[in-house]
């Protein structure tokens, strides 16, 4: 008999596990991990957690989602990452089924999956098509993928962009 998988979400107390506990915890396909409230923030019981069970749900800031991925030892743990700490990772699948169509079954069978976040879900299926091999050449093309949001940058990036706009960019094309 198969046992259904068991689901760990590190974070769950904040906005973003809270949310996901709560789609979760009516389900019957699968069994949820959770700590109790005076152990949730023990390195220990953590590490102990997400190595014992079969889906981590990281939803914490970057560097506690680096030190949670660094204590799994259980090769067999499959992670998604909510935070933006492995969104360029090489190592990590860019958790945006819509980017080509080979992109979900690469996220279904992937390991360690990064969740694209907020604001490059909206960008990035218009800039995906620029990363097409008949726009770039190859060394460009693995940096584009790695590219994964455009924001603004406060006072600095928009003086940037003041000054990329007054040089007068030709139009992107795929001809060139």
């Amino acid at each position: 008999m198969t046992t259904s998988p068991l689901v760990f979400i590190d974070g769950d107390q904040g906005t973003t596990g809270l949310q996901i506990h709560e789609r979760l915890r009516g389900r019957t396909d699968l069994r949820l991990l959770t700590l109790p409230d005076t152990e949730r923030k023990n390195a220990a019981r953590r590490a102990d957690a997400i190595n014992h069970c079969d889906i981590a749900i990281l939803c914490l800031p970057d560097a506690a989602a680096r030190e949670a991925v660094s204590a799994i030892t259980n090769p067999a743990v499959q992670v998604i990452d909510a935070s933006s700490a492995h969104r360029t990772d090489p190592q990590w699948v860019y958790g945006f089924p819509e980017l080509d169509a080979a992109q979900p079954a690469r996220i279904a069978g992937a390991q360690r999956v990064s969740n694209p976040g907020c604001y490059p879900t909206a960008p990035w299926p218009c800039c995906a098509p620029w990363c097409k091999p008949a726009c770039w050449a190859a060394s460009m093309r693995s940096q584009c993928t790695r590219c994964r949001a455009i924001r603004a940058a406060g006072g600095p990036g928009w003086r940037s962009t003041k000054a990329l706009a007054a040089r007068r960019p030709r139009p992107f094309s795929c001809m060139d």
